[in-house]
């Protein structure tokens, strides 16, 4: 399976503060924001990325991340020139996907919860997460019918149906390129990643994972998410001593690289409280 990360758009409800920087290099706590997604793909056992940017931001993206190898991955870089919706992500990368599976995460989407390498699609089906929110207006809703059963999605209702929202996490077979390539854009002119999911819903190949007690889903796209988030991951980090959304550390729990490898990783570091968690986690 590949991923993808889309780290597109303009970053509009972050205004001014994305006049001169993209939101997805904007601080939580004390990483980039874009290492949370990356890391959630990592984590699914994802050794293949390919990010998806605005074309003044490919150079950054290149200069922070790099190709990956340090983190035994590979990152490959794609432009996004106009906001044309989630699901331009799957034409864009169409050739890197290839008759791969793949995984899409928005880039401003954090993740923390119990393992995710499990979660794999079955052939021609499709996985969204629903996470229980006060305002599920913002977001994709899923509804359910018996035994759980998914009865509807519908894009940012004006009144939804249900709280549970559906996240910026996504894993398709690989037919999901054939249908964002006959996809028609929505009123608001983008290709919406919720019809993705309605074709799948259709034909009885949708899955709703529901992320329950212990997972904390984050949508750092506003300045009030921004700061929760990077509380959050103070709290957690200061109080448990581990460490989320670091591409060392993950690298080294999934195996990509070895305490040789991390250890190197931990030395290039400056001498701050990052490198120093990363020294607590490779004992």
């Amino acid at each position: 399976m590949k991923g993808i990360i889309l780290a597109g758009g303009t970053g509009s409800r972050l205004n001014p503060i994305t006049l001169s920087v993209s939101k997805q290099m904007l601080p939580i706590y004390d990483k980039p924001l874009i290492y949370y997604p990356l890391c959630t793909l990592m984590e699914l056992g994802i050794k293949e990325v390919l990010i998806i940017c605005r074309p003044d931001d490919i150079k950054k993206f290149n200069y922070l991340l790099g190709n990956g190898s340090k983190w035994g991955i590979s990152i490959k870089y794609k432009t996004q020139k106009n906001p044309n919706g989630i699901a331009e992500s799957f034409i864009i990368g169409k050739k890197f996907i290839g008759n791969n599976q793949v995984a899409l995460i928005l880039g401003d989407n954090i993740f923390y919860g119990p393992g995710l390498k499990n979660i794999k699609p079955k052939e021609k089906k499709a996985i969204v997460f629903g996470y229980k929110v006060p305002d599920p207006e913002r977001y994709g809703v899923v509804t359910f019918g018996k035994h759980n059963i998914v009865k509807s999605i519908e894009e940012k209702p004006k009144n939804p149906k249900s709280n549970y929202a559906v996240t910026g996490l996504y894993i398709y077979d690989n037919n999901v390129v054939e249908y964002a390539e006959n996809l028609k854009p929505s009123r608001r002119g983008e290709l919406e990643i919720t019809d993705i999911n309605k074709i799948f819903l259709k034909d009885n190949l949708l899955e709703v994972n529901l992320l329950q007690q212990g997972w904390a889903w984050l949508d750092a796209g506003t300045p009030d998410s921004l700061l929760q988030a990077s509380n959050y991951i103070q709290t957690i980090q200061n109080r448990q001593s581990v460490l989320i959304g670091s591409p060392e550390a993950t690298a080294f729990k999934q195996k990509f690289i070895c305490k040789n490898s991390l250890l190197k990783l931990i030395n290039d570091l400056p001498d701050n409280s990052y490198s120093n968690l990363l020294k607590k986690f490779s004992y």
